[in-house]
This record gives structure tokens, sequence and C-alpha cells, in this order.
């Protein structure tokens, strides 16, 4: 049952699980980030997050810092506490065992080997379960993971950085820099929290970006895999796309040759669709290797066929205080348009300054092409 109604204690622990499962943002792909809390009324005996995937869960970490008084705790998590042998045990049977009288979950798990066993299992052990707690920030917290699972792809979040009129660099392609550094290193935390990094030969082949994460005083993260979409191959060995820093895979169209052997390349064909490879299918594919964030870095084109297809969920848009002029490169290339209604229209999510340099993060809004929105 889903209560409509928690105390404000209820909402203080939920609220530190999820702080809790916030550590593990960089660190537990493919798997979700977790937090627990183990309280006795206002008292926490005990805290844990999920790591690493393949680790201990959140729920392990924090009934072992909470030992014997972990009976009769209430135990706040922010996701269904598993109920299957994965690489690790069923974190609902820790529960149980450690004698817990009541669980607070945040929200349901929705991959098929969960999704509601854990909370059944609870139940007919005696346990109080209490759901729906922080469900939106907990949804949001595992937005990637959520939606790799519900609509079978990753969440697609798209980065631009533009100028006031709107462009992305000179008439010649030249970009470095139109942000800051402020604006370049929150750039890097966005990368260091997805699967994937996304982009297209023509960019490989124009800035032969390395798109790996540089992350400041050695912090912990998984390293994104480097996807390139390069439908004929021309993608040149010596790119930086293919050094050793990170996995690269590169997804082409059938009957292309492999251009390298390296050991952390791997080359897959993917259909086609007028003529370009289906970036429907790509992104089906890189559900399918556990992507649950994919973060987009690439040329107008790209950036434009994703938005045009519906299948960019985020933009994160760095807005820096110059101009380029009218011959400038585009921010995106979508189709014309012959009336108002057919524009695209964007929910603004939240605006924050970076030194000089405003980052926008939008999303499409309900019914986002209708003139009534």
């Amino acid at each position: 049952m889903t209560i409509s109604h928690f105390s404000v204690l209820d909402h203080q622990h939920m609220a530190q699980a999820l702080r809790l499962a916030e550590r593990g943002l960089f660190t537990t792909q493919p798997n979700p980030r977790v937090g627990c809390v183990i309280a006795h009324g206002e008292e926490a005996v005990g805290e844990g997050w999920h790591q690493r995937a393949g680790e201990p869960h959140a729920e392990v970490f924090a009934l072992r810092a909470a030992g014997e008084r972990a009976r009769g705790a209430t135990a706040y998590v922010t996701l269904e506490p598993c109920a299957h042998h994965g690489r690790t045990p069923p974190c609902a049977d820790a529960l149980i065992a450690a004698g817990v009288s009541r669980v607070v979950i945040a929200t349901e798990d929705p991959f098929p080997q969960v999704a509601g066993r854990g909370i059944g299992k609870l139940r007919d052990a005696g346990i109080t379960v209490d759901s729906g707690l922080m469900r939106e920030a907990g949804r949001e917290l595992n937005i990637g993971f959520f939606s790799r699972i519900e609509r079978g792809r990753p969440w697609l979040r798209v980065k631009l950085a533009m100028s006031l009129d709107g462009r992305t660099a000179l008439a010649d392609g030249t970009s470095k820099w139109i942000t800051g550094e402020a604006a370049r290193a929150d750039v890097q935390r966005w990368r260091a929290r997805c699967s994937a990094i996304l982009t297209g030969s023509g960019t490989v082949l124009a800035d032969n970006p390395h798109l790996t994460v540089r992350l400041p005083n050695d912090e912990a993260f998984a390293p994104p895999l480097r996807v390139v979409l390069d439908r004929q191959l021309r993608t040149p060995v010596v790119s930086h796309v293919f050094d050793g820093d990170a996995p690269t895979l590169v997804l082409h169209a059938e009957g292309a040759k492999a251009l390298t052997q390296a050991d952390n390349v791997q080359y897959t064909a993917v259909a086609e669709k007028n003529g370009q490879l289906d970036l429907a299918a790509v992104l089906r594919l890189l559900a399918e290797r556990g992507c649950n964030e994919v973060h987009v870095e690439a040329g107008a084109t790209l950036c434009g066929a994703l938005v045009a297809a519906g299948l960019a969920d985020e933009l994160l848009i760095y807005v820096a205080p110059l101009l380029l002029g009218d011959q400038g490169r585009p921010l995106l290339q979508l189709p014309a348009l012959s009336d108002m209604s057919e524009r695209w229209n964007l929910q603004l999510l939240d605006q924050r300054m970076l030194g000089s340099d405003i980052r926008l993060r939008l999303r499409p809004a309900p019914m986002a092409r209708d003139n009534k929105v």
C-alpha cells in the first residue's frame, strides 16, 4: 500500500538517504544510486549507500553500521530493496534477518527481477512497508535507470555551448573557447555521471576531442563509454577517441570495415534509416549494454536530429556573454517550420551562473509542439 501521509521525521530521514545515494552519482553504473538510513525515532543508528556495481548495496552498509540496533528500527531506502540473487544477495532478506520493523521506500524498482517482489517479501515477513515518500526525488536521482528499464532506452542529455546570438562556432568551425573555465568544469561533472558520451564522426574530425572525464582531486568515477556514430568509418585511427583512457564503441553501417584492432575499441553495425544510422536503434543498443544516461557532445546536425526525432530528453545549454555574428554556426539544425504551432517548446528546470556564463537546463514541455502550451 502506498500512503499519502508521512511524518516530518520520515521526510528528514529519507532526505538524508537521498543525500547518501548521491555519493554514488559517478560510480554505480549500471546500477541505480541508492541510499539507506536505519533509525529509531530521531536517532539514525546506521547509514549507507551503494558505492559500486558488484559491491554491497546501501542496505547492507547501513545494517552493518547499525548492528544489533537495527532490530525494531525503521529502514529508509531510496529504492525498493532487491529480492533476487545478482552479484550480491537480496537486500530484502538482509532487512528481514536484521529484524527491522518498518521499511519506508521512496520509489518502487521497475527492474523485472525486483518490481514489487522486494516489498512483497518484506510484508510476508510481517514488516510494515510504506512507499512513495519523496518519490519524485527518488526517480530523478536515477532518471537514466528508470528510462532504460521502463522505456528501453537511456536518458539522453544534449550538451551545447553558444553565444548570446545562438552561435556555437565561427563560420570556419573554430569554437575554443566559447565558455569559461567554470562552465567547462561543470561539463566534466555531467560527463562523470553518465554511462556513455555520444558524438558523431564529424565532431571527431573537426575537433579531435578526448571525450574523457577530468575531475579534480582524483574524485572517483567509472569511465563512461565513448560512442562514435561513424556510418562510413571515416574516423582516423590516430584520433583521441581511440586512446586507452576509456573504452570506445564505434557504431557504423553494415559492410563497413573496422579501422583499428585496439583492445579498448569495439565496432558494431547498426541499422540505417533514410540513409543515416537509425538513432532509435542506437539508443536501444546502448540500453542493452546497460547505459542509463547518455551525454551528447556533438555538432548541430546530430544534436538537431536527436531533438527533431524526440529522442533528446534534456538540454544543457551554456550561454556565454559574447556575440559571434550571423555567419557563425547554428545551435541546432532543425526542420523548417511553417507555423508557430510547430515550434519546440521547452520547460526550464533551472538556470545557474558559472563564472560569467549561464547554464540552462531544459526538457521538452508537455505537448511540446502544441501552441496551446
